[in-house]
Formats: structure tokens, sequence, C-alpha cells
């Protein structure tokens, strides 16, 4: 369920258009990893506003925001830098994890089949 006023009932979440659900995973996320940034993807014909989450190591993260207005107050809410993808691209390690990922699910595919 979002909310269009910010947090839940109580107003746990502090980020101001998004749902609870969506920030404490974001908030968890970032907590159990290192050196994370935020790339904020802009508004398609498809989907809404979202921000992905990138770690230090490449894993990432993605949840729709919305607006600009609300993918900066995460970005302060979480204390992590924010960049506009359109201006900076998605990360190198971001790729990188993507193929590591890609080659370990293929390893383990092979190994499964006996091949």
């Amino acid at each position: 369920m979002r909310q269009s006023l910010g947090g839940g009932a109580s107003g746990q979440s502090g980020v101001r258009g998004m749902s609870d659900t969506d920030v404490a995973h974001l908030e968890q996320w970032c907590a159990a990893r290192v050196g994370v940034e935020a790339f904020v993807e802009p508004q398609t014909f498809v989907n809404e506003m979202t921000v992905v989450l990138v770690a230090n190591d490449g894993e990432w993260t993605r949840r729709r925001v919305g607006n600009p207005k609300t993918a900066r107050k995460l970005g302060e809410h979480l204390s992590i830098p924010m960049y506009d993808v359109q201006k900076t691209g998605y990360p190198q390690r971001m790729r990188d994890h993507d193929e590591r990922q890609r080659i370990l699910k293929r390893r383990e595919r092979q190994q499964r089949d006996g091949i």
C-alpha cells in the first residue's frame, strides 16, 4: 500500500510519498551493506520514478519513489549520496555484480544438470 502523505498512520517512515514497507526495506538494506549510493531513474510511460541503491560490491535493490522530491527526501533520510542516472549512468560495479551472478547461476545449473 503506497502512502501519499508519508509514513503509515503513525508517520514512522519519515519519507513522504513512500510506504513504510519500502522505506523499512531500504533502511535495512543500507544498514547491512557498505558504501551504498542511490541512483534515481526517470519516470517512463511504463514505470514510475525509481531509485536504485547500489552497495560497494555492486549488489543492488530498486524501489519506486514517485517523484524527485521523494527521491531527495529518501537520500537525506538514508544519509547516502544520490545521483541522477541520466547524468552519471549506472556504476560499473553494478554491471560487474550482475555478470558475476549470471556466471554463478550458469555454473549452478551446469552442476545440477551434470554438464
